[in-house]
């Protein structure tokens, strides 16, 4: 499978994009700095440079034609203003969506964040605009009907070894690896499992391949 991954220099991402390869699959690194080719290239990912805060839909469609699913891993980072929340974690990820759809890709996977929905839409601190921002994107891209799509809500991340065990459902409280997530990712891409599913996720007890079916 070919596999175009937004936010291609993330640690999720560049996680994703090793497993990808190591598989036998293409993973397509979608970044904005050409400085960061080296690192994904050695993560065996094929490195397009496209911003999606900069690019039109048509720019994004043309970069991510050919590919058999999007994932939409990108975000403004930590240091970022709120500002960045909104043109990147949402609309970004808004972007991208329509971009597939212009490219006839109809597999969609977005990582989100746990608790997106219960953001205060009456607060400008930058957290609670972050989770407005994921919650807004979640929100488009479920509505859209030209895409199958799954909405991945991990819990608070870790960079700790992954576990290949984890725990799903409409509200789950715990912190989960950025190697777990990327497996996640990874098995929903590959199994075709979980179209059509929101769900968080934290580590757990199950078996990542048996969450991922049950979804």
């Amino acid at each position: 499978m070919k596999i175009a991954i937004a936010g291609g220099h993330g640690q999720i991402a560049r996680k994703l994009s090793s497993l990808l390869s190591t598989n036998g699959h293409e993973p397509w690194a979608l970044i904005r700095n050409a400085d960061h080719t080296a690192d994904v290239e050695s993560d065996g990912a094929r490195a397009i440079i496209v911003d999606l805060e900069r690019d039109d839909d048509a720019r994004v469609a043309e970069a991510v034609t050919g590919a058999d699913a999007v994932v939409f891993a990108a975000g403004a980072g930590p240091n970022s203003g709120a500002e960045r929340k909104l043109t990147l974690d949402r609309d970004g990820a808004i972007l991208l969506a329509d971009a597939a759809v212009q490219a006839g890709i109809r597999r969609y996977v977005i990582v989100s964040s746990r608790g997106a929905d219960s953001f205060d839409p009456n607060s400008d601190d930058v957290f609670q605009i972050y989770l407005r921002a994921k919650s807004e994107a979640d929100a488009a891209v479920r509505g859209n009907e030209n895409l199958d799509w799954t909405v991945v809500r991990p819990g608070g991340l870790t960079d700790e070894p992954g576990t290949g065990a984890v725990r799903v459902g409409a509200d789950e409280s715990g912190t989960i690896s950025r190697d777990d997530v990327a497996a996640v990712l990874y098995s929903l891409l590959t199994t075709g499992g979980g179209v059509g599913a929101q769900f968080e996720v934290v580590n757990g007890d199950a078996p990542i391949a048996e969450a991922v079916v049950g979804l």
